[in-house]
C-alpha cells in the first residue's frame, strides 16, 4: 500500500536551461515538503543520473539548446525495459503536447504553470509511479488468475473484437478488468498491455482515493477510475455487489447512463454506457459496453447553439438574454449590487437596409455588434433583441457617471463611419436605460421600462439617451444639453483664454503666463473650467480642445511680440486623454510655424498620470519637444505617482507644486514638509519650482524664504483677459520686497497670548531691550508672522481657544525648528507641559504672574542661546543667566 511517506520520499529531477524555472520548482517541492528533489540545467546528464539513481519523476522542459526534451526521453526509453517513462514534459508550446505523449511522456503541464495544477499533476504520476512498482510483484497473482479465465473469455474474443464499441470485462469481486475489445483500445487510445496494467493497479489498492471521483452517476470498472471518475472505490464495490446479487434474482437488465471518457491524449470522448452482470455456473462478470455518441452531442450542442444565440451577429438571442438578466438580478439581490439595462435602438437603420440591400443591413448589424461588445467588461452581457434592437446588462456596483461613460462610448462606436460595400454609413442610436432596483426587481419589467425610455430618446429628436425614471432624466438632460452646448462652442469659437501671471520670486517681476481656458457661454456669460472640462474628458473632445488652446496660446504669443508688450512666456496645461490619444507633438510644430513663435516661449504642464501611462512614449515625446525647444513642467506634482527613476529620465524643466499643499502651508506642519521636499528635490535634479495658489503675504514670504522659485496666484493677480495681462506687464506691476531683508538681521520676538492685557504689559516690558517685537491674539496669528518675519524667539500662553500652547510650539517645532520657544502660563497642570520640554518642543516654561527682572534676563538668555547656536558671535544679556526649567 502506498504511504504519504512514500509519497513525500520520492526520487524527483527537475530538467530546465532557465534557472530561475529550476528555482521555482524547487521551492515549490520543497515547500510541499517533498525530501528528494534534485535538479540540473543541463539535459545531456538526464540518462546517466536516472541509471545511477532510478528517480520515481523527471520534470523535464522540452525546449533546451543543445539537447531538447525529445531527445531526453530518446535516452531514457533503453533503460526503462517496461516502457514506462517516468517524465512529466513542461512547456510552453501547446502544439508540442501531444508530441510529447506520444514520445513517451506520462502527462505535461503548460508554461506559465499554475501551483495548485503541477502540485496535483506530481502527486498523481508518482502515485501511479510507486503503484507501477508495485503492480509488478501483483501481476504475477493477476496472471494466474487471467489463465484461469481464459477460456472462458476465448468465446467472447472475436465478437467482441468485431463491434465498434468499446467492451470491457470486470471482474466484479476483485474490481480488476479481466478483458477488453479492440474497440476500447481504440476509442481511448491505449494498447491493450496499458489497460491491462492500469487494471491491475487499481484492484491492488496502489491509486489513491483522491484521484477518484464522485461525481458519475454509475462505474464502469475500477481499472478505469483514474481516467473516467466513477466514484470512490468502497462506492463502486457496494454497486457492482448489489448487480450482481439482482442478477442472482433473475433481475439481469442492463443499467444505461451517459458519461465522458477520457483518452490518453487528455480529450474526452462522450459514450453511452451499457452495464449488466453475467453468470456463468458461480462465477460472475460484469460486461459494460461504451457507444460513441460524439456526433449526437454535437448535435444537440448545435441545436442549443441555435436555441440561445443570434445567428447573424453570434450574440445572445432574447431567450438567453432574459435568462442572463435573471441569473444577475438573483445575484444582485444576494450582494446588494446595482443592475443596468440598456435598450440601444439603431436609427434610421430602415432606411440603410432599403437603399443599400438586407445584405449590406446584415453587415451594418454584425459590425455594430462587434464595436458593442467592445465598450463592455467581460462580466457585462450584450444580445441582440431583435431587428436593429439591441440590449446591454452591466452588473455589479455602478454608478450614474459609470453608466454615461458606456453610454458615451457606445454613441462613440457609431460616430465612426460603417463601410458597406464602399459606401460610407454614418448611424447615430437611441439608448434607454432601466436600473435594477430602483425601477423594478424583474427581467420583464426591467427591459419594458429601458425600451420605454428609449422610445423617450427617439422622440427627443434621436441620438440621445433617457433614464426611465424622472429624476435621473433631469440631471440627464442637463448634462445632454451641456454636451451639445460644449460641440457648438468649439465649432463656434465660444471659448476664450485668459491668463494668470507668473512672478520670479528672485527679481519679484512677472516671467511668464498660465493659459486658462474660459467660455462665453451664449445666454449664460463666463463659464469657468470646473463647470465644463470634466465633460470634455468624457466626451473625448479635450483632445480638440486642448489642440485649439494650443494653437489660441501661440497666436496670443505671437500678437504680444508685436506689441509693446514684447516677448510672454505661456505655459498650457495639457490633459491626460489630450497627451495619450492626442498627436500633441504635430499639433504643437503646427502651430509654432503657424504664428511664427518662438518656441522657448511655450511651456507644457503635463499631469504626473498622463507622463506614467506610457513612460518610453512619454520619455521619446518629451526629447523631441525639448530638441524643439518647448519647456515642459509637471503640473499639481505630489499628488500622482511619479516614479523618481523616471523623474530622472524625463526631459522635464519645472516642477509644480499642487495648491493642495500650498493652501495650509503656513499651518500645516505636513503640507509645509511635502513642500519644501519637493523644492530640495527639484532643486537636486537642477529643475526649478512654482508654487501655485499663493493667495496670503505670508504664504509668499515662506515660500520665498525656502527657495521657491516662482509663484502664482490671487495674492499677485487673479487670471486676466490678454488685453489686461498685456497692461499689467507694460506696467511693471512686481511682488513686494522681501521683509526678512535688511544689512543685520533683528533681534524678534514673538508673544502670542489672547488676553490684550497680558501682550501691551509684555510689550512693554520687552520694549526696553531693544527686539522688534511681534504680538499675536491667536496661534493662527502667529503663524502668519511667522511666515512673514524671521523669528528668534517665541513667547506663547498655554491656554488659548482652539489650540492650546504646547499644541502651537509642537508645530512651530515641526515647521522652523531652530526657534528658541517658551511657554509663559497661569495653568497649574504642567503635565503636557513637561512631556514637550522632553520632546524639545518646549526651551523654558515660566509661570504667572511672572518676575519681571527673572523673565527679562531669560529671554536674554534665549537670544544668546539662539546666536550661540547659529554661530554668529552675537551677545545678549548676561550669557551666565541661570538655566532654570520651572520659573
Amino acid at each position: 500500500m502506498i504511504t504519504q511517506a512514500d509519497i513525500l520520499g520520492a526520487r524527483i529531477l527537475i530538467v530546465d536551461d532557465q534557472a530561475v524555472n529550476v528555482q521555482l520548482l524547487e521551492y515549490l517541492l520543497t515547500s510541499s515538503n517533498y525530501t528528494a528533489v534534485s535538479s540540473t540545467t543541463d539535459p545531456r546528464v538526464v540518462a546517466p543520473w536516472h541509471e545511477q539513481n532510478r528517480y520515481d519523476l523527471i520534470i523535464l522542459d522540452l525546449q533546451m539548446p543543445g539537447m531538447d526534451g525529445f531527445s531526453v526521453m530518446e535516452a531514457l526509453k533503453p533503460l526503462e525495459t517496461d516502457g514506462y517513462l517516468p517524465v512529466l514534459v513542461v512547456t510552453a508550446q501547446p502544439d508540442h503536447k501531444l508530441a510529447a505523449l506520444e514520445a513517451g511522456a506520462r502527462d505535461f503541464v503548460s508554461k506559465p504553470f499554475d501551483p495548485i495544477e503541477v502540485l496535483t499533476r506530481i502527486r498523481s504520476m508518482l502515485e501511479v509511479r510507486l503503484m507501477h512498482r508495485e503492480a509488478k510483484n501483483y501481476n504475477a497473482l493477476l496472471e494466474q488468475t487471467v489463465r484461469e479465465r481464459t477460456a472462458d473469455l476465448q468465446r467472447f474474443r472475436s465478437a467482441m473484437d468485431a463491434t465498434a464499441d468499446a467492451i470491457f470485462l470486470i471482474d466484479p469481486a476483485t474490481l480488476a478488468l479481466v478483458d477488453i475489445n479492440d474497440g476500447a483500445c481504440r476509442m481511448l487510445g491505449f494498447r491493450r498491455e496499458e489497460m491491462l496494467a492500469q487494471g491491475a493497479a487499481v484492484q491492488s489498492g496502489a491509486l489513491p482515493g483522491a484521484l477518484l471521483s464522485a461525481s458519475a452517476a454509475m462505474p464502469v470498472a475500477a481499472p478505469l477510475l483514474t481516467r473516467i471518475g466513477l466514484g470512490a472505490r468502497d462506492e463502486l464495490a457496494r454497486r457492482i455487489h448489489q448487480a450482481r446479487d439482482a442478477a442472482c434474482d433473475g433481475a439481469r437488465a442492463p443499467q444505461l447512463f451517459e458519461q465522458d471518457l477520457t483518452r490518453k491524449d487528455l480529450t474526452t470522448v462522450p459514450v453511452e454506457l451499457y452495464w449488466q452482470v453475467h453468470m456463468a455456473d458461480s462465477a460472475s462478470t460484469v460486461i459494460c459496453v461504451a457507444r460513441d455518441i460524439t456526433e449526437r452531442r454535437q448535435a444537440e450542442e448545435r441545436l442549443r447553439h441555435l436555441a440561445h444565440y443570434d445567428t447573424l451577429t453570434g450574440l445572445p438571442n432574447r431567450t438567453l438574454f432574459f435568462q442572463t438578466l435573471h441569473d444577475a438580478i438573483d445575484v444582485a439581490r444576494d450582494k446588494a449590487w446595482q443592475i443596468v439595462v440598456l435598450f440601444i435602438a439603431l436609427d434610421r437603420f430602415k432606411s440603410v437596409n432599403d437603399t443599400l440591400g438586407a445584405s449590406a443591413g446584415d453587415a451594418l448589424l454584425r459590425e455594430f455588434s462587434s464595436r458593442l461588445v467592445q465598450c463592455v467588461r467581460i462580466r457585462d452581457t450584450v444580445g441582440r433583441l431583435g431587428g436593429d434592437e439591441f440590449g446591454l446588462i452591466l452588473t455589479m456596483t455602478r454608478d450614474q457617471q459609470d453608466v454615461l461613460a458606456v453610454v458615451n462610448e457606445v454613441r462613440e462606436a457609431l460616430h465612426a463611419p460603417f463601410e458597406l460595400d464602399g459606401h460610407p454609413a454614418a448611424l447615430t442610436a437611441s439608448i434607454g436605460i432601466a436600473m435594477y432596483p430602483d425601477d423594478a426587481t424583474d427581467p420583464e419589467t426591467l427591459v419594458k421600462y429601458a425600451d420605454t425610455a428609449m422610445e423617450r430618446a427617439k422622440q427627443a429628436g434621436r441620438d440621445g439617451y433617457r433614464f426611465f425614471t424622472a429624476g435621473m432624466n433631469v440631471q440627464v438632460l442637463a448634462r445632454l444639453d451641456l454636451e451639445m452646448a460644449l460641440r457648438r462652442a468649439l465649432d463656434e469659437d465660444e471659448f476664450v483664454l485668459h491668463y494668470q501671471p507668473k512672478v520670479n520670486l528672485n527679481t519679484g517681476r512677472i516671467s511668464g503666463v498660465e493659459a486658462l481656458i474660459r467660455w462665453q457661454r451664449p445666454g449664460v456669460g463666463l463659464v469657468y473650467p470646473s463647470e465644463f472640462v470634466a465633460v470634455l474628458e468624457d466626451t473625448g473632445l479635450i483632445t480638440r480642445v486642448g489642440a485649439w488652446i494650443i494653437d489660441a496660446a501661440c497666436r496670443q504669443i505671437a500678437a504680444w511680440n508685436r506689441s509693446m508688450v514684447g516677448p510672454v512666456h505661456v505655459a498650457v496645461n495639457v490633459s491626460s486623454r489630450q497627451f495619450i490619444e492626442g498627436d500633441m507633438e504635430q499639433g504643437v510644430r503646427a502651430a509654432l510655424e503657424r504664428h511664427r513663435v518662438p518656441p522657448d516661449l511655450l511651456e507644457l504642464e503635463l499631469t504626473e498620470t498622463a507622463l506614467m501611462s506610457n513612460a518610453e512614449r512619454t520619455t521619446a515625446m518629451l526629447t523631441r519637444l525639448k530638441e524643439l525647444g518647448v519647456q515642459c513642467a509637471i503640473d499639481d506634482f505630489g499628488t500622482g505617482y511619479s516614479s523618481l527613476s523616471y523623474l530622472q529620465r524625463f526631459p522635464i524643466d519645472k516642477l509644480k507644486i499642487d495648491i493642495a499643499f500650498v493652501r495650509d502651508i503656513t499651518t500645516n506642519p505636513n503640507d509645509a514638509a511635502i513642500a519644501l521636499a519637493i523644492i530640495s528635490m527639484a532643486h537636486s535634479l537642477k529643475l526649478r519650482v512654482i508654487a501655485e495658489g499663493v493667495e496670503a503675504r505670508a504664504q509668499l514670504e515662506y515660500l520665498r524664504r525656502n527657495r521657491c522659485d516662482e509663484i502664482q496666484g490671487y495674492f499677485f493677480s487673479r487670471p486676466l483677459a490678454a488685453d489686461e495681462l498685456g497692461q499689467l506687464v507694460e506696467a511693471g506691476k512686481a511682488l513686494p520686497p522681501d521683509a526678512s531683508l535688511s544689512a543685520e538681521t533683528p533681534q524678534t520676538l514673538l508673544i502670542v497670548d489672547d488676553d490684550v492685557n497680558v501682550l501691551s504689559s509684555l510689550h512693554r516690558l520687552f520694549r526696553r531691550d531693544g527686539y522688534r517685537i511681534l504680538t499675536a491674539v491667536s496661534p493662527a496669528e502667529g503663524f502668519e508672522l511667522l511666515a512673514l518675519y524671521p523669528v528668534q524667539v517665541i513667547l506663547c500662553d498655554q491656554r488659548m481657544p482652539i489650540m492650546s500652547g504646547t499644541e502651537f510650539l509642537s508645530k512651530v517645532k515641526e515647521m522652523y525648528p531652530d526657534t528658541i520657544r517658551i511657554i509663559l502660563s497661569g495653568y497649574t497642570g504642567v503635565e503636557a507641559v513637561l512631556d514637550s520640554i522632553n520632546r524639545g518642543a518646549i526651551y523654558r516654561f515660566y509661570t504667572k504672574p511672572w518676575d519681571d527682572t527673572q523673565l527679562r534676563d531669560n529671554v536674554r538668555l534665549a537670544f544668546h542661546h539662539y546666536w550661540l547656536m547659529h554661530g554668529t558671535g552675537r551677545q545678549v544679556g548676561n550669557p551666565d543667566q541661570d538655566h532654570t526649567a520651572l520659573a
